[in-house]
């Protein structure tokens, strides 16, 4: 490993071409790895009431509608709960068997079932598909994040890890020009899901096991992603269930709150009575491009906040600033009867409620020794997805259900507020050497 450079020279001096190698080949997991779960995002208001209409010829479309709308929060629990699942048992076997091969592994897992989408007829279907695919989304993302973090040098080591999770901007970018591209033929937006099964093979022939897990893997033997010391060691427990919980708030949030930049972007629209035929494909074109937009500078903005003001300040800066966006977004560009403000507000929004999930690459890896890196960060992660499955599948179907939009959306957004309290009981990592 390089020696740090100078404090006045640039960060990314001294990282070798290896590292950047590394950080390309984690980053496109993670990009197509957020194109399959954006995917379902853009595509389900075609998706589910084709679904329905062909299980329930006799529904008529306000039933639909209604339907369309329960069974799409339902879905991401499941999608969450698919999630947990596989983040739990991919990152422990990433410390256990190595990152490469685990790493192609989740790859494939999400790239095929993904393109098996394609083929479904049934709501059950989908959901059993959905599932799997975020089997592999939920295992890649513990990969990359421990990868990136145990090759890159300590100088660099913040902004990497941002610039890791900052490429599912890509991956939303993707499954928005993919959705545009179909229009509401969204099978063959599935069919383009099976194209990042071919990442594998670079996978296979560029990446090596970083030097820290061949040394852990021959000190600690059967102790290599161990749930139980992770849960067992008070060290690790509380790391792990505080970690889990300020990814339970990001994760409510960003598929109750930050994909409902869409659906705000569609009622909006309809209440200005724009065309019905331009409705659906500019509302993907504000969330897809100009929200994720915002959301992709946001996260590329954590490395070096992390940097300046530690992991816990730009954390609850963050938090702050997404629950304050989300009353704006929800509230003025109707008052002021404004799309076009809307589209103004909508990257600020994105900066801070989608850059936010940039933070857990920096900070989860940062929490845990070499031989249970992945399965701690994984854990942080995923079991996050599963404590947010209740909001998504119960709390928010009813509200969105319940209430008007934008005052279900401002309830939700203040889950943001929970993750300050959750902040006050984890440690800072700021200019520390991860635990060996």
């Amino acid at each position: 490993m390089s020696s740090p450079p100078p404090a006045d020279v640039r960060w990314y001096r001294g990282v070798t071409n290896y590292q950047w190698l590394v950080l390309t080949v984690a980053s496109l997991g993670w990009v197509f790895d957020a194109f399959e779960g954006q995917l379902y995002n853009i595509t389900r208001g075609d998706m589910l009431p084709d679904l329905l209409r062909t299980a329930n010829p006799g529904l008529d479309q306000a039933a639909i509608g209604v339907l369309s709308s329960t069974w799409g929060e339902r879905l991401l629990g499941v999608f969450l709960l698919g999630g947990t699942l596989g983040g739990w048992i991919f990152s422990s076997l990433a410390d256990r068997w190595g990152r490469k091969p685990v790493m192609a592994l989740t790859i494939l897992f999400y790239s095929v079932f993904s393109g098996l989408t394609a083929f479904a007829t049934e709501l059950w279907h989908v959901g059993a598909l959905r599932f799997l695919v975020a089997m592999g989304v939920g295992g890649e993302w513990a990969v990359g994040a421990a990868l990136v973090a145990e090759v890159f040098p300590k100088h660099a080591r913040e902004r990497a890890g941002g610039i890791f999770h900052a490429a599912s901007a890509g991956g939303v970018w993707l499954a928005a020009a993919a959705g545009l591209a179909v229009g509401t033929q969204w099978r063959f937006a599935y069919m383009v899901g099976i194209l990042p099964a071919l990442l594998v093979l670079w996978v296979r022939v560029s990446i090596k096991e970083p030097d820290s897990w061949r040394e852990a893997r021959a000190s600690k033997g059967d102790r290599m992603g161990s749930f139980r010391e992770l849960l067992g060691d008070p060290r690790w427990r509380a790391r792990a269930i505080g970690g889990a919980m300020l990814a339970m708030v990001g994760l409510a949030t960003f598929w109750g709150v930050a994909v409902a930049g869409q659906n705000l972007a569609e009622d909006l629209l309809r209440r200005l009575n724009a065309p019905a035929a331009e409705i659906s494909s500019r509302a993907k074109i504000a969330f897809g491009f100009i929200q994720a937009t915002g959301g992709f500078l946001g996260q590329l903005a954590m490395g070096p906040l992390c940097v300046w003001l530690g992991r816990r300040r730009t954390f609850a800066l963050m938090h702050v600033a997404a629950f304050v966006m989300t009353l704006v977004v929800c509230w003025l560009p109707g008052y002021f009867g404004s799309y076009g403000l809307l589209l103004c507000l909508l990257p600020i929004f994105g900066f801070f409620a989608q850059g936010i999930h940039s933070g857990y690459a920096v900070y989860f890896p940062e929490l845990f020794p070499t031989h249970l890196r992945a399965t701690g960060a994984g854990f942080c992660f995923n079991t996050g997805r599963i404590l947010a499955a209740p909001v998504l599948i119960w709390v928010s179907a009813w509200m969105k259900a319940a209430f008007a939009l934008p005052v279900a959306i401002s309830m939700l957004g203040g889950l943001f507020l929970l993750g300050l309290v959750v902040l006050l009981f984890l440690p800072e990592t700021k200019g520390q050497e991860m635990p060996e």
